[in-house]
């Protein structure tokens, strides 16, 4: 089978199934599992460069071109017709996060052998888990899949035992940070899962932006740095933007140095089955728990070590 994912998380999902030799076309920001992927025909591109763009300026470029309806990304349609993929994997929950369901859809309306589509919209943890289940179906690999699942829900158990009964921090998860967006979706589940309590944000709601008088007034007990797309070191790098903000010493989570820096494409923005590590590596955060392989410096580390 011929495989081109045109989401990271759907990559991830392909490599979770033991299929990365099946995949023949990728975006270009597919990087796990990194070796297997390398190699593999890369199908879109950012239309927007932001190599040297702050995180408003990044904010307010995006903003600007979904309200003249362009897209972020574009699509490579002549190379995607030269791989001749038997199934398509796409999303329809956020345009600025992967090329978008129309353009797909459009592309493969003409090509000679259309492949099967299959639009990934997960919302909750739960989904995520269940995309596994559906994609390892389309694939022909259901068992697979099913193994994969019940191994990912017995380490989200062993998580949820680890923390039960221990102090429930609020937690307050930053995806963006100027302006301030709060990670919504499926991380406020990863949070509870943890042994935390998500501030100023609902299971299966949209990230949003809020303002920071809310975030100050909420008094969060611990801060978890996750841009969307940023590696830990860029996020450390802009980490002023938040730290120059009025009140910021005197919150709880700056009192007792619980601000943390974590690698949010790898665990935390990417709807895919390393969501499940990234709830191990909070629980490590909030409560020193250790479930699962040790927590790593670029998945995790103080704003204060930096």
């Amino acid at each position: 089978m011929r495989i081109v994912s045109l989401l990271p998380a759907a990559t991830d999902i392909v490599a979770e199934l033991g299929l990365i030799g099946d995949l023949v076309g990728r975006t270009h920001e597919c990087d796990w599992p990194p070796q297997a992927v390398a190699s593999v025909p890369v199908v879109t591109a950012p239309e927007l460069r932001t190599d040297g763009m702050s995180s408003r300026e990044i904010s307010d470029a995006v903003g600007g071109m979904s309200h003249q309806g362009s897209s972020p990304y574009t699509l490579d349609t002549r190379r995607l017709a030269e791989l001749a993929p038997d199934v398509v994997l796409t999303q329809d929950l956020c345009e600025v996060c992967a090329v978008s369901y129309t353009d797909v859809s459009q592309a493969v309306r003409v090509l000679e052998a259309a492949p099967r589509v299959i639009s990934l919209e997960p919302r909750t943890l739960p989904e995520v888990l269940g995309c596994l289940e559906r994609v390892g179906e389309a694939l022909g690999v259901p068992e697979t899949a099913a193994r994969r699942v019940a191994d990912l829900r017995g380490r989200l158990n062993a998580v949820h035992d680890a923390v039960a009964g221990l102090p429930r921090p609020a937690v307050a998860a930053v995806e963006w940070l100027d302006p301030i967006w709060l990670a919504g979706h499926w991380v406020p589940e990863q949070i509870r899962c943890a042994g935390g309590e998500p501030l100023l944000a609902r299971p299966g709601e949209h990230s949003r932006p809020v303002e920071w008088d809310a975030v100050r007034a909420a008094g969060p007990e611990a801060v978890v740095l996750m841009p969307c797309g940023f590696t830990p070191e860029r996020t450390e790098a802009e980490g002023q933007l938040l730290t120059g903000l009025p009140g910021w010493p005197d919150l709880p989570a700056v009192r007792d140095d619980q601000v943390w820096v974590v690698d949010g494409p790898a665990h935390f923005n990417r709807p895919g089955p390393r969501v499940v590590r990234g709830v191990e590596v909070l629980a490590h955060l909030l409560h020193d728990v250790r479930v699962g392989a040790p927590v790593s410096y670029p998945e995790a580390r103080r704003m204060t070590d930096a």
